[in-house]
């Protein structure tokens, strides 16, 4: 008797896809560092406008960087100002985007920043390997400034 593998089913790469990126959210929510770690591959392809005046908008490109930007986020911003709405969950193949908005206070100047935003990532083998995200960056910007 002989197994044939047969490839795999784009539904089941768009269902493995939503499956992480609702771990990752999941992550995220909990603060749970150790298990974004494991959600991020080794290697990220993270992309998030440079912006100098904001600490914890930095380059990023390892599992573990990836996953610290959450605690960098929560030390520089007031968690319970903190939030986060998603609109849209869109998720074809490998590729997932979620829309939304966001917003919070910067613990150092007290200022608040809010706005919308777009988050792109790519999983594959079960684990994110793209991270994009686009923001307000000018409103966070003008609140990381005293």
């Amino acid at each position: 008797m002989s197994v044939k593998s047969s490839p795999v089913e784009p539904a089941s790469v768009a269902e493995s896809t939503r499956a992480v990126v609702q771990e990752f959210l999941a992550a995220r929510l909990a603060g749970d560092t150790e298990r974004l770690v494991e959600l991020f591959a080794d290697e990220v392809d993270w992309v998030l406008a440079d912006n100098p005046g904001v600490p914890w908008i930095r380059p990023r490109s390892t599992a573990a960087e990836c996953a610290a930007q959450f605690d960098e986020l929560m030390e520089h911003t007031v968690p319970e100002d903190a939030r986060a709405s998603l609109d849209a969950f869109l998720v074809d193949g490998a590729d997932a985007v979620l829309m939304g908005h966001l917003s919070g206070t910067v613990r150092a100047t007290g200022k608040s920043f809010e706005g919308p935003f777009a988050l792109r990532l790519t999983v594959e083998d079960g684990r994110i390997t793209r991270h994009h995200l686009y923001e307000n960056s000018l409103s966070i910007a003008e609140a990381c400034t005293p």
